[in-house]
């Protein structure tokens, strides 16, 4: 084996696409169990690895040497294997989470900041933001003195939080872990989670017009850092930025919205099968659930049943990353349902001319002239979408849709 990440659970890490971009080099995921470290580290069968949760500070008794920032921190997710077979500790997280505060325009310099978390991404976090000239650097843990149940009496006044623990990450998505409406002085969040792209805690902060990160841009940057390691390169600004940028394309998924019968399906299996992706119907993982029809299921068991079921199939379809998803006309009725879909993707509004549209199996269609419906839907369907499209023909409009999103074929 070459390269690759450490870690306890990695099925869903970005890691080796991301690094397939800066090098050449084989690149795998390793998952082990704490007591598999010792016999791991005695093998040594790596030339370089990174070390993700939960053993950035477990590696350390097995390092020959660290960095002085590794030393400093007391963390370490880059080893490099050197010529004599002794192992070097850095600390490459560092560099990515300056990195994303640049790129966010973030400022911490005399702010007080709260990090949430105590564990080695936490260390990293706390000494790259006392370097920067923070005010304070508060540690929230789940117990000790500044814990999550005295936030709002002892640190409403914080104005940076950074989450580096767990919570809200996949398949865990859609937990927060504070509620940010008790920081009224907030200039800035940062999640370091990047599955999600949009966790829980950054669309709170962005329906309160707070500036936000995630932590794609980090993992990004300190695998760039960590490359130049492993495959003794210089890696620029420009190429970190490349990367993301085609990183994030290549894992968001594309939500289409829009009435019933507008052609979102149809649309949907074009543009997956183009682009090489992976097609979910939510109608279908309804039907599926419920097994009948969805007009049979709506006159026995109502809508707000339908509903109910329709955002626990949105839910599970967008945890997903990289697919193609078509939504039911109606789910943007939910405002529950908005946040599930924008966590990992981009909302594209279908929009047909409400004479085209089909209703044939689509019960609010059936028992609702189409003129009515679409008055009520089509703002909701705009205030969502981030690009509408006019359906001109099923392979026109994916082309349409690809050409917006600047998607490669």
């Amino acid at each position: 084996m070459e390269y690759g990440l450490l870690g306890e659970v990695l099925g869903h890490s970005y890691s080796p696409m991301i690094h397939s971009y800066f090098a050449k080099y084989n690149y795998c995921l390793m998952e082990k169990k704490a007591d598999e470290l010792d016999e791991f580290f005695r093998v040594r069968d790596f030339r370089g690895i990174n070390v993700t949760i939960p053993y950035k500070t477990a590696v350390i008794p097995y390092m020959d040497e660290l960095t002085d920032i590794a030393r400093r921190i007391g963390s370490v997710n880059t080893v490099i294997k050197r010529a004599d077979g002794t192992l070097l500790g850095d600390n490459t997280d560092y560099g990515g989470f300056l990195y994303t505060l640049r790129r966010s325009g973030i400022k911490v310099l005399g702010r007080k900041c709260l990090v949430l978390g105590s564990g080695g991404a936490s260390l990293t976090v706390q000494t790259a933001l006392c370097d920067l000239g923070a005010s304070s650097v508060t540690v929230i843990s789940r117990s000790g003195e500044n814990n999550y149940g005295n936030l709002k009496q002892k640190h409403s006044d914080a104005e940076i939080i950074v989450n580096t623990t767990p919570v809200g990450m996949y398949p865990n998505n859609g937990s927060s872990p504070v509620d940010l409406s008790i920081f009224p002085h907030l200039k800035g969040v940062v999640d370091i989670i990047a599955n999600p792209a949009k966790t829980a805690l950054m669309l709170q902060a962005e329906r309160a017009g707070v500036p936000c990160a995630g932590g794609l841009p980090m993992l990004v940057a300190q695998a760039a850092y960590a490359a130049e390691h492993f495959a003794s390169k210089r890696i620029s600004d420009s190429e970190i930025e490349r990367t993301y940028k085609a990183v994030s394309k290549k894992t968001k998924n594309i939500v289409l919205i829009g009435m019933p019968g507008c052609g979102k399906t149809t649309i949907g299996r074009r543009l997956a099968k183009i682009l090489g992706r992976e097609f979910v119907d939510t109608d279908a993982m309804i039907v599926e659930r419920i097994g009948m029809p969805i007009p049979d299921f709506f006159a026995s068991e109502g809508e707000e049943a339908f509903r109910k079921i329709e955002t626990e199939c949105a839910s599970e379809a967008c945890k997903k990353s990289g697919v193609v998803i078509s939504t039911g006309g109606g789910i943007i009725t939910q405002e529950r349902n908005r946040d599930l879909l924008r966590q990992n993707g981009i909302l594209i509004f279908i929009n047909r001319p409400t004479s085209q549209l089909a209703t044939r199996g689509r019960p609010l269609s059936e028992s609702n002239a189409l003129s009515d419906l679409a008055e009520r839907r089509l703002p909701i369907y705009k205030k969502w979408a981030s690009v509408t499209v006019e359906n001109i023909g099923v392979s026109q409009t994916a082309g349409l849709i690809i050409s917006f999103l600047h998607l490669k074929k």
